[in-house]
């Protein structure tokens, strides 16, 4: 029973602070309050008095309390403190670095990786320690930042700050200022469009705007009387996706189709013996259970993804289908996937691709996937949803989206001139007039990158493959007939805006103007551009997913880190450089299974939708196959990476942050210190699970 301590119950009618105290133990305490003071305590200089003294123990009592709480937090805090710096000294110690990386021949075009980022880094972090020293000499000397004082030299260290002063304020300060005033600008520009993107949106949920299909397929068993139930081939792509092959092919041959009218493609790249006999294997069975699926292998890998789908184009029987539906390895449509997108092409010649909404099963997974998930459902819910519904046009996924072969061949079909075979099929259709549709109510299973190795890479790719896109196709754009609003939207809003000068100004405004700003305090960044502009697009990136408001601002920090990997990707693609082709297949960790795709989804009378009919079970190992796989487990060990560029650049933030903190400046300090933990964090390789 815990013990009260009823002081104010003690003597006659006087008042003071009513108060009691419940307290099991030291860590598991309460206090209760029960009534205030009246003015009548007040009034009486010895109740007065008294009063004080009672409410002096008590708060005594309270004051020790809270000590001792405070004094356990301050444990645990130096316990977290001693694990990170464990955690750190165990990554540094273990860590492979970026640069000792090599991509495989199947995995990656060119292995050389363009180094003259990292070596103006390195320099930048020098020159930064230097004049860190410097200026803390300086401020010991009494020399105050803002004014400090240009007399005659008494010494020699006085003469060198005198001229290193009259440099920055001459030289150094002005083409500074010039540089971050335009990235506020286009800042600016960049918000003003992610603003009406957002307007947009809103607009489009107020009035409950949605593309819906002139006809709706109910009945597939009464269908071929009335129904538009065209012929449909089923591709899925993969290459060593031996994680994920059986629930991909299992969820497409379960697609609620006619038999008759459907065809499934497996397109295996794979150099990996194993992986193609265990593919083949699936695909063997699934021919038996009464599916029309076939398997195709290629010798080479030549164009990789849009080689392997123009290569499954060109076989003779593909002229008896009209549309193709595309989904990656490790993607599960529903059973009801082609008969909620299939309709919107009846009367619609137009029509040429109808892209559905992506969902994950692993959103959760770790902090990684998390924010993941809030950069892409923005991408999804915002800016293909208005693009779609204003423009009729937006960036084809890859994955999850039913083309009409119509299109494809109008538009010159696949290409293998970048690593964005998606979007040049998108940007080709589009030229020639095709309108595309995208389905936010229609969702797709798939999975997140789980490894910070695994996201870099694919977001590599996703950023240098629109920069040779947009070199390849500005001509064809210039010379297409397609209405200036809509080459202005191409050109301005699609590639320059989206993707090349956003990766620009994130980087250079935050990673590397600001610090310098720090040592060049000259030139300046107001606090709106540091603070409240940035929180105020994370607020409005954040709005399609509000259960991830509690990740606001590791997500601003996270968005900021990336941007060296986003802007390094631009560059290469931009002018060609050596990692521009780079190709690695995303790693897959196979979470999603066809259990979660019959949990997930309720058909419209509530009820949950039949399992999957004849899913395969996975292949049962052999014995040898076991005891090769025990072994290899033995040898393999999980290998922390340590990221050169994001250490580089997080020792020079938290420089920047040290001399910020000497000049008082609040909000600048606060930002790059976090920033710079953020840095610091994600190149010790501490967001996210390890890879092999």
């Amino acid at each position: 029973m815990a013990p009260k301590f009823e002081w104010w119950a003690k003597g006659n009618n006087r008042k003071g602070t009513p108060v009691v105290v419940k307290m099991e133990n030291p860590n598991n305490w309460s206090m209760v309050e029960l009534e205030s003071p009246s003015e009548q305590d007040f009034l009486v200089e010895g109740r007065r008095e008294k009063s004080r003294n009672k409410n002096a123990r008590q708060l005594t009592w309270v004051l020790l309390l809270k000590a001792h709480r405070a004094a356990g937090c301050l444990t645990s805090l130096g316990s977290a403190l001693i694990a990170l710096g464990t955690a750190v000294r165990r990554r540094i110690a273990a860590g492979r670095t970026d640069t000792g990386i090599s991509s495989s021949s199947t995995t990656a075009i060119a292995k050389s990786k363009p180094r003259f980022l990292y070596s103006c880094l390195k320099v930048f972090l020098l020159l930064s320690l230097m004049l860190l020293a410097f200026e803390t000499a300086a401020y010991f000397k009494g020399w105050h930042f803002e004014t400090p004082k240009l007399q005659l030299p008494y010494g020699f260290f006085d003469w060198v700050y005198t001229h290193w002063v009259l440099l920055r304020v001459g030289y150094l300060a002005p083409p500074l200022q010039f540089l971050a005033n335009a990235c506020i600008v286009l800042f600016l520009i960049q918000s003003l469009d992610r603003l009406i993107l957002c307007l947009g949106c809103f607009w489009i949920r107020f009035n409950k705007i949605k593309p819906v299909p002139k006809t709706v397929i109910s009945d597939l068993e009464t269908g071929e009387n009335g129904c538009f139930l065209p012929m449909v081939l089923v591709q899925i792509p993969m290459c060593n996706e031996k994680e994920v092959y059986q629930q991909s092919i299992a969820a497409v041959c379960n697609l609620d189709w006619p038999k008759t009218k459907i065809l499934i493609q497996v397109l295996d790249d794979s150099d990996d013996p194993i992986t193609q006999s265990l593919i083949k294997e699936e695909v063997h069975k699934w021919q038996k259970g009464g599916a029309r699926i076939v398997y195709r292998h290629r010798v080479n890998r030549e164009g990789y993804k849009a080689g392997n789908l123009k290569s499954a184009m060109n076989c003779s029987y593909v002229k008896d289908y009209e549309f193709v539906a595309i989904f990656d390895a490790d993607f599960q449509p529903l059973p009801d996937f082609l008969k909620k997108t299939i309709p919107h092409f009846k009367d619609n010649e137009e029509l040429g691709l109808v892209q559905a909404r992506w969902s994950f099963v692993n959103k959760e997974e770790n902090l990684l996937t998390r924010l993941q998930n809030i950069n892409l459902a923005f991408h999804f819910e915002v800016e293909q949803q208005v693009n779609s519904v204003f423009l009729n046009f937006f960036g084809f996924n890859g994955t999850a989206g039913v083309w009409r072969i119509k299109a494809l061949e109008d538009s010159g079909g696949w290409l293998e001139r970048t690593t964005v075979e998606d979007m040049d099929i998108a940007v080709r259709a589009h030229l020639h007039g095709w309108k595309f549709i995208f389905l936010n109510d229609v969702e797709c299973i798939c999975e997140l990158p789980e490894s910070y190795e695994a996201y870099r890479k694919q977001q590599h790719r996703w950023h240098s493959g629109p920069m040779q896109l947009f070199r390849l196709c500005l001509p064809a754009v210039i010379k297409s007939k397609i209405s200036i609003g809509k080459k202005f939207n191409l050109i301005f809003l699609f590639f320059l805006l989206r993707k090349l000068i956003l990766p620009f100004y994130s980087f250079t405004l935050f990673c590397i103007i600001l610090p310098m700003t720090m040592f060049v305090p000259e030139a300046e960044l107001p606090a709106w551009v540091v603070c409240y502009i940035p929180a105020t697009m994370s607020f409005l990136n954040i709005l399609p997913a509000p259960k991830s408001f509690p990740f606001i601002v590791p997500y601003l920090l996270f968005e900021n880190t990336m941007s060296v990997t986003k802007f390094n990707a631009m560059v290469s693609g931009l002018f060609q450089l050596g990692s521009a082709y780079e190709w690695v297949v995303t790693k897959k960790s196979g979470r999603s299974s066809e259990g979660d795709l019959a949990a997930l989804v309720e058909n419209e009378g509530g009820k949950k939708m039949k399992h999957q009919r004849g899913a395969s079970a996975p292949a049962p190992e052999t014995e040898a196959e076991k005891k090769a796989q025990k072994k290899n487990n033995k040898k393999k060990k999980k290998h922390n990476r340590i990221y050169m560029k994001e250490l580089s650049l997080a020792f020079l933030l938290l420089t920047a942050a040290t001399r910020s903190l000497l000049s008082a400046q609040g909000i600048h300090f606060y930002f790059l210190l976090f920033q710079g933990i953020s840095f610091l964090l994600v190149g010790l390789d501490l967001i996210g699970e390890q890879v092999e």
